[in-house]
C-alpha cells in the first residue's frame, strides 16, 4: 500500500510539472511556429520531428486524465505511444531552438516587439524543452509501475481524440500560401458570410450533439468528459502564446495580448476550473458571465476594418472559434446536465466579478499602452501609431460609431472615459441578463412541450433501444 499510494503521487507530481513545463513553453517562438511549416526546404522543418511534438502534446491531455481520473484507456494509449515520438524529437529538433523573429532585415518596430516577445532566452527554452520531455517520459514510466503492462485496442481510439483534440490549428496552412489569397477573396472570414453563419452553426450543432452524448452516461463519467474538454480548452487556449509570438494571431503580435484580460480569455480558465473543482462560485460565474460572453462572439465577430482573421482554414479564425466553442459548452453543459442549478441569487458574484475585471483591464491595458510609449530597441523608439493597444484596450477604444458623453480620467499616460466604463459594464450585464432570461424561458417552454420534442424523441428511441436489448443499460429502468 506505502509503495503503490508513492507512485500515485510521484505520478501527479510528474504530471503537474509536465503540464506546467509545457504551458510555460508556449511562450516561446518555436512552440507552435513549426507547424505550418513542415518540409525539408530551407526554412522549413521536418516532417516527423513536427509530428513528434504534435503526438506529444497529446500527452497534456491523455496523463492528467491517466493521473488523476485513473482512465485506464488514456494510461495504456499515453505508456505505450508517446515514449517513442518523445525520445525522437529529444535527439531530431534541429534548428527548433534558433527560430527568432529578430532578424536583421525586419521592420524596426518588429525589432521591438521581437526584443520584447523573445524574454525567453534559447538557454531556457532549451531547459524547458528537456524537462518537458523528461517528465513526460517519468509519467509513462510510473503508469507502467502503477497499472502493469497491459495493453487493450481500444486504447488506440482514446489517442486518436487526444490527437485531434489538441491539433495545432495552423497545420492547414500547409495547404495554401496566405500571402497569395486577397482580402476580396470569398475564403477570407468576414462578419455575416457563410463561414461566419457556419462557425455559428458548429457552435449549436457541438453543444446539442455532446449534450446528448452525456446525457445518458452517469454523473461521475459526464464530470470526467467535461474535464477532458477543459484540459483540450486550455491546451488549445494556450497554443495563442506562442502564435502571437511568431506569426501573429489575428491583429497582435506582442506578447501583452496574452494576459487574460478579455472576458473570454479568463472566461477558459473559470469555466475549466469550474468543472474540474466542482465549486458553485465558479460555476455560476461560468454560466452568468462567459456563456453569454462566447455565445455573443459568434453573432457579431467585429468590426471588419479593425480585425484580420485570415481565410476560413487559418489559425487565427480556428482558434478563435474552436476556442469559443469549447467554452460555450464548458459554460453550459453543466447546468444542462444537472451539475449546478443556476438560481436568480447567484448572479450576485458575477456582477461584482465582471466589474472587477472592467477594472482590472482598463489599469493594465492603460499601464501596457503607457510602457509602450517609450518601447525601443537597437536606437528606434515605436511611433505613435506603433503603441500597443492589447485586445483589453476595449475599455479605452468606443467601438460604436456614435460618441458618448466624456468624463475623461488619466492613468498614466492615457486618457480614458468613465461615461464609457459605466456603459460598456451596463451593456454586458445587460447581455448576462438577456441570456439568462433567455435560459429560464427556454426552461419554462421545454416542460410544457417535452414530449414533442427532439430531446424527448431521443430519449424515447433510447428507452425502446434498451428494452429490447437487455445489454444497453436504461438509467430508467
Amino acid at each position: 500500500m506505502v509503495k503503490t499510494r508513492i507512485v500515485d503521487i510521484s505520478l501527479k507530481v510528474c504530471c503537474a510539472l509536465f503540464v506546467v513545463a509545457s504551458l510555460a513553453l508556449t511562450f516561446t517562438v518555436s512552440d507552435y511556429y513549426i507547424f505550418n511549416k513542415i518540409g525539408y526546404s530551407e526554412g522549413e522543418f521536418g516532417f516527423f520531428f513536427v509530428l513528434s511534438q504534435w503526438v506529444k502534446k497529446s500527452g497534456l491531455l491523455l496523463l492528467p486524465l491517466a493521473a488523476y481520473f485513473k482512465k485506464n484507456r488514456c494510461a495504456q494509449a499515453a505508456k505505450y505511444i508517446l515514449p517513442a515520438f518523445i525520445l525522437f524529437s529529444m535527439f531530431a529538433f534541429g534548428r527548433f531552438f534558433d527560430i527568432t523573429m529578430l532578424t536583421d532585415d525586419a521592420p524596426p518596430a518588429q525589432k521591438v516587439l521581437a526584443s520584447i516577445n523573445e524574454f525567453v532566452p534559447k538557454s531556457a527554452n532549451m531547459a524547458l524543452f528537456f524537462c518537458a520531455a523528461v517528465l513526460e517520459l517519468a509519467c509513462c514510466a510510473l503508469l507502467f509501475v502503477r497499472d502493469g503492462y497491459k495493453f487493450g485496442v481500444n486504447s488506440l481510439t482514446h489517442f486518436a481524440l487526444a490527437f485531434v483534440a489538441v491539433m495545432p490549428l495552423n497545420i492547414f496552412e500547409n495547404l495554401y500560401d496566405v500571402n497569395a489569397i486577397g482580402r476580396d477573396s470569398p475564403l477570407w472570414f468576414k462578419n455575416f458570410t457563410v463561414w461566419h453563419f457556419l462557425m455559428l452553426a458548429a457552435l449549436i450543432l457541438c453543444t446539442i450533439a455532446y449534450y446528448l452524448f452525456l446525457k445518458r452516461k452517469r454523473a461521475k463519467l459526464q464530470r470526467e468528459w467535461l474535464c477532458a474538454i477543459a484540459f483540450a480548452l486550455l491546451i488549445q487556449y494556450h497554443s495563442k502564446d506562442s502564435f502571437v509570438l511568431g506569426d501573429g494571431y489575428n491583429v497582435y503580435n506582442h506578447v501583452f495580448a496574452c494576459v487574460p484580460l478579455f472576458i473570454c480569455n479568463i472566461g477558459v480558465y473559470i469555466a475549466a476550473l469550474s468543472v474540474i473543482l466542482k465549486k458553485r462560485t465558479l460555476y455560476s460565474i461560468s454560466f452568468f458571465v462567459h456563456a453569454a460572453g462566447a455565445l455573443s462572439v459568434f453573432v457579431y465577430f467585429g468590426r471588419d476594418e479593425i480585425s484580420n482573421y485570415g481565410i476560413f482554414a487559418g489559425h487565427s479564425i480556428l482558434y478563435f472559434c474552436v476556442t469559443h466553442v469549447l467554452l460555450f459548452m464548458l459554460a453550459v453543459l453543466p447546468s444542462a446536465l444537472g451539475h449546478y442549478k443556476f438560481v436568480l441569487k447567484d448572479c450576485i458574484i458575477p456582477m461584482a466579478y465582471y466589474c472587477v475585471v472592467i477594472v482590472a483591464a482598463a489599469l493594465a491595458s492603460g499601464a501596457v499602452t503607457s510602457a509602450s510609449m517609450n518601447f525601443s530597441y537597437d536606437g528606434y523608439t515605436l511611433a505613435e501609431s506603433e503603441w500597443i493597444y492589447p485586445n483589453y484596450a476595449f475599455t479605452q477604444i468606443n467601438p460604436l460609431p456614435i460618441p458618448c458623453p466624456t468624463v475623461p480620467f488619466m492613468l498614466w499616460k492615457c486618457e480614458f472615459n468613465l461615461i464609457y466604463l459605466i456603459i460598456l459594464y451596463l451593456v454586458y450585464v445587460s447581455m448576462f441578463w438577456v441570456f439568462t432570461g433567455a435560459y429560464y424561458a427556454f426552461k419554462a417552454i421545454k416542460r410544457k412541450t417535452y414530449r414533442t420534442t427532439f430531446f424527448a424523441l431521443y430519449d424515447n428511441a433510447y428507452e425502446t433501444a434498451a428494452t429490447k436489448d437487455s445489454d444497453v443499460p436504461s438509467c430508467r429502468r
